[in-house]
């Protein structure tokens, strides 16, 4: 029989690649079927299976058989001495970092669809309409209703508005929406796709100089561009700058990740952005009852959490 510190060395190699431990993490509180844990890690099924298998056969997961799905799970109490001695030191060392906190959020949102489903079985009455009603009129167009509760006096910034997504949204229901980029083909992209609305104003121009007076908007919003800009609070201010005392200002962007790649492939300088440095931006930039809120995580998305953060210009 192997000693502790062997039975150590050998489980050691299983655990050497994060993507395993990543998977460990998750399979320690809950056991998950294939396809969940290729939401919670964003990793397609043969990978998954492939490293599912090394960490069976090293003795670190278990499955069993639920009518038709196959569960995975981590029994800590089943393991061996050395497993059981050698996974504290490595969980304690992945737990706390970007990766694990992103894997986390997504298991959070598996979960609960899982109960969705739980709860649309048991519960005939409410669970039947929620199913006739997205076969009837999509999943989402109970969100696309409540635009109509914004007030159509509002004039809105889209700042860094790329293709025009947003403000082909926002036009219908604002009565103006000022879009401005910095890119000369984005902003031909917007104006093909908002031809159709005659509320919509493009500018070129960079956040930090936006082309705009003081006070001009009621709102602003800035989505997925801040971790573009290699200064923040500069751009925060520019924004507090156009808009009238008390406008509100929403930003949405990632979380902190590790996705370090991003940098090189998409000319991000920032990765992420904690509630904590979102707060101080927007402090420093003259807003004041800032909410930050995370948004709720699609499993099928291939990209970092969201959070959305609100706040008002000061009067």
């Amino acid at each position: 029989m192997k000693s502790t510190a062997a039975q150590i060395f050998d489980h050691m190699a299983a655990l050497a690649d994060p993507i395993r431990v990543r998977m460990l993490l998750s399979l320690e509180r809950h056991e998950l079927t294939v396809s969940e844990i290729c939401a919670v890690l964003q990793l397609p099924q043969s990978t998954v299976s492939r490293h599912l298998k090394t960490l069976a056969d090293d003795g670190w997961v278990t499955s069993r058989r639920d009518g038709t799905s196959r569960f995975y799970g981590m029994d800590v109490d089943a393991l061996d001495a050395g497993a059981r001695q050698l996974w504290p030191v490595i969980r304690e060392q992945f737990a706390a970092t970007v990766g694990a906190d992103q894997d986390d959020r997504r298991l959070q949102s598996v979960l609960s669809r899982r109960r969705a489903k739980s709860e649309a079985f048991f519960s005939s009455a409410s669970g039947q309409w929620d199913r006739l009603r997205e076969e009837l009129f999509g999943e989402r167009v109970h969100l696309t209703a409540l635009l109509s509760l914004v007030d159509d006096r509002l004039v809105v910034g889209d700042l860094g508005c790329g293709t025009g997504q947003l403000s082909d949204t926002l036009a219908p229901h604002v009565a103006r929406v000022v879009a401005v980029d910095g890119s000369a083909d984005m902003l031909r992209a917007a104006r093909t796709r908002l031809r159709a609305h005659d509320n919509v104003d493009l500018r070129e121009g960079v956040l930090e100089a936006l082309p705009m007076g003081d006070g001009e908007l009621d709102a602003a919003i800035v989505s997925l561009v801040l971790h573009h800009q290699p200064e923040p609070v500069r751009v925060l201010s520019e924004a507090a700058r156009v808009l009238k005392p008390g406008g509100r200002l929403l930003v949405v962007d990632m979380l902190p990740h590790d996705r370090t790649e991003y940098q090189q492939q998409m000319g991000h300088v920032w990765l992420g952005f904690s509630d904590e440095a979102m707060r101080r931006y927007l402090a420093s930039a003259g807003f004041t009852a800032v909410r930050v809120q995370p948004l709720p995580v699609d499993p099928e998305a291939q990209g970092p959490a969201l959070f959305a953060a609100t706040a008002r210009k000061a009067q």
